[in-house]
């Protein structure tokens, strides 16, 4: 991999930079106050917030695991550190206790996580994680009653499709067929979607891009195709066009602004892969994809910390599309 070490060294330093922190801790009472991050969060702090946390020890192990070779040893003992049994047992706790922490886009990378490390060396610190995480998956999808459309962290389609990947590698069954049953329901008959109005000022996600990405995942590839022409009539020929530009970025270090780098490497991925089922347009697809991941990369390791923080992980869904 071109990139792997700069990716597997960026991670490390945010993962080690306690501060700033967001913990999104609600104190249940005036003695719920130590939310000093490796104490309220010992897996699960560093890199500014719980799910960011999260997703880059994903990338880590990612990175251990197409390069081994390029990313040396540091990953290891940054792993080392936090994925032990007694602090995924914490954190699993903290999730059950505490139902609407993180759901759904912290459940879906911690899950990607979980599977991801079931064959490293940290395969039996992991499950109660993952068992936490199915278990409130199984017990949110019937209770939410509309899917959330917009391009940031409640997005429902981007947590349904790393949930259904990450459950479908661990082998759940039962919560891949319940994000499956829930995605035909809320996105199946979905046409002619209107995708003039993309980006939103902070998006780091393509509402329409995502839908089409999770539906890839739940349809056989002949009713994708076809659900995709209908859903997204024009794309790459004479509409749609904007989804395969790069959006303004900003590097001023202002958080939400830089949503909009993720947001190209997003896009990038979602198209990549969704571009097999459109074979006629598949090169044109291919090629804005290309453009926006070129834009980006300076800023994966190169930018301000409110974008270093995080950005390898969408890095690494769009090379590895």
């Amino acid at each position: 991999m071109k990139y792997a070490a700069a990716w597997a060294d960026i991670a490390c330093t945010v993962l080690e930079t306690p501060y700033p922190y967001s913990a999104t801790h609600a104190s249940t009472g005036p003695d719920d106050v130590d939310v000093t991050p490796d104490r309220l969060h010992p897996a699960f702090h560093g890199s500014y917030d719980w799910h960011s946390s999260a997703h880059m020890q994903w990338s880590l192990i990612r990175l251990l695991t197409l390069a081994p070779d390029q990313v040396g040893h540091r990953p290891v003992e940054v792993l080392d550190k936090r994925l032990t049994p007694d602090a995924i047992v914490t954190e699993a706790a903290y999730l059950r206790r505490t139902t609407w922490y993180e759901r759904p886009y912290g459940w879906a990378w911690a899950a990607m996580l979980v599977a991801a490390g079931r064959q490293t060396q940290w395969a039996d610190a992991l499950p109660p994680l993952g068992d936490a995480i199915a278990d409130l998956v199984l017990a949110w999808l019937p209770k939410q009653a509309y899917p959330v459309r917009h391009g940031i962290h409640l997005n429902t389609a981007f947590a349904l499709a790393l949930l259904f990947e990450a459950y479908d590698e661990l082998g759940r069954t039962d919560v891949v067929d319940a994000i499956r049953s829930r995605a035909l329901e809320w996105f199946g008959e979905d046409t002619a979607y209107d995708t003039r109005f993309e980006p939103s000022g902070t998006d780091f996600l393509s509402p329409a891009l995502t839908e089409a990405e999770l539906m890839r995942r739940v349809l056989p590839d002949a009713e994708f195709a076809d659900w995709l022409i209908a859903f997204l009539p024009g794309l790459g020929k004479d509409a749609h066009r904007h989804l395969l530009e790069v959006p303004i970025t900003d590097t001023t270090g202002d958080g939400q602004l830089a949503h909009l780098s993720g947001l190209a490497l997003s896009r990038a991925w979602q198209l990549r892969t969704i571009a097999p089922a459109l074979p006629e347009i598949a090169d044109v697809l291919k090629a804005g994809a290309d453009r926006q991941v070129e834009s980006v990369l300076p800023t994966v390791i190169g930018g301000d910390f409110m974008s270093t923080h995080w950005l390898v992980s969408f890095a690494l869904l769009a090379d590895q599309a």
